[in-house]
């Protein structure tokens, strides 16, 4: 799998670019504030129709412009596919395959695999839970795309029952009877839906400890060994987890019984996979706040690196995305990373200068400088 070409339409500050690529090692080499960060995010947002840098769309549209577009030509088998998404802040977006419009953009979901590595994946071991959680459901969505229907479904319904919470909420202090006549739907269709995403998120976790760890072993011989454990909203630290979805529905059930009150004193939803975090452990202590510097890079590369091993091995390589991660690491890790990637079918690596691509990363050159990008 690799993308053969991309084209930008006011997308962030690219008024029009095309650009023509190949299987290797590709880099994007310019000063910083040139746009070569907007390269690589665009053709993540293909894959996963987000951004790694914003948490909305309206700033991947140029400034003075209603919408941008993406197009991105991907080589799968020797067979190509065109993928068009029309970005519309504040409206829909709206997709097209092979120029035929299709009914949702989420249909184009995973016909476009990426692993990215950036600056921002140091978030993933001393950021926020949902760091973390966001990490896990990007790979369950590049794994199984219909997993991003799940992921909406159970948004869905909670932004519903934390509506009817928060409604219930200003009455309970007003202490007036709050209308609570269909919370209990509500509650079944979280468990039903946090079921279903918190066996996904279980599974997987239990396939990506084995590969962090190998991964972490060849980056660094520091520290270690890193472990991942889940800690959900709904179990005991203690508990065994269980895979089983209907267990798991119960479970969910139960423990949103248990912090009824609470719910109507808060009004919000306090139980469900939205509040739960993927703990990481080094030497048998917590990696957010103990972890040095290094040792949280080398978790975050080992993070990612797992990810591509999974997808690696369900069937296709994904595209890696480098994005000026480089320069924040030292000699040692840059050749270690280097060497695990290189053999990838498709690598697109940005940098503000020559110097920070390793040796083992050479391939087809491309300078970006303002707005324009050209192949050196």
């Amino acid at each position: 799998m690799y993308v053969s070409h991309l084209q930008l339409t006011d997308y962030r500050s690219y008024a029009e670019v095309h650009i023509e690529l190949e299987p290797g090692i590709s880099t994007f080499v310019g000063p910083n504030g040139q746009g070569k960060t907007n390269l690589v995010e665009a053709i993540g947002y293909v894959a996963a129709q987000s951004s790694h840098r914003v948490a909305t769309d309206s700033p991947l549209v140029r400034k003075g412009a209603q919408r941008a577009i993406v197009r991105a030509a991907i080589v799968k088998d020797g067979r190509q596919a065109v993928v068009d998404l029309e970005i519309n802040p504040g409206k829909a977006n709206r997709a097209r395959l092979n120029r035929a419009p299709v009914p949702r953009p989420r249909e184009v979901v995973g016909l476009l695999r990426t692993v990215l590595f950036a600056p921002e994946d140091l978030a993933l071991v001393k950021g926020d839970p949902g760091e973390r959680r966001r990490f896990l459901d990007e790979l369950l969505v590049a794994r199984a795309p219909r997993m991003a229907g799940v992921r909406a479904d159970y948004e869905r319904v909670l932004k519903q029952r934390n509506a009817l919470l928060k409604s219930a909420s200003a009455q309970f202090f007003k202490r007036a009877e709050p209308d609570l006549s269909t919370l209990e739907v509500w509650n079944e269709h979280l468990a039903v839906a946090g079921a279903e995403l918190l066996a996904a998120r279980l599974a997987l976790v239990g396939e990506l400890q084995p590969l962090v760890a190998k991964s972490y072993g060849e980056l660094t011989s520091s520290g270690g060994p890193p472990v991942l454990q889940y800690r959900s909203s709904a179990l005991a630290e203690s508990e065994h987890p269980p895979l089983d979805r209907a267990q798991l529905v119960d479970i969910l059930r139960g423990a949103l019984a248990e912090v009824h009150v609470q719910e109507l004193q808060r009004g919000v939803s306090l139980v469900g996979p939205h509040r739960d975090d993927l703990h990481l452990r080094l030497d048998e202590l917590p990696a957010k706040g103990y972890a040095s510097q290094g040792e949280s890079w080398s978790y975050a590369l080992a993070l990612r690196l797992a990810g591509f091993e999974l997808l690696r091995a369900d069937g296709d390589d994904p595209v890696l995305l480098l994005d000026d991660v480089f320069a924040e690491l030292d000699s040692e890790r840059r050749r270690r990373l280097a060497e695990h990637v290189r053999h990838a079918e498709q690598v697109l690596v940005s940098a503000a200068v020559d110097a920070d691509i390793p040796p083992e990363l050479q391939g087809a050159r491309f300078s970006v400088r303002e707005g324009g990008v050209e192949r050196a």
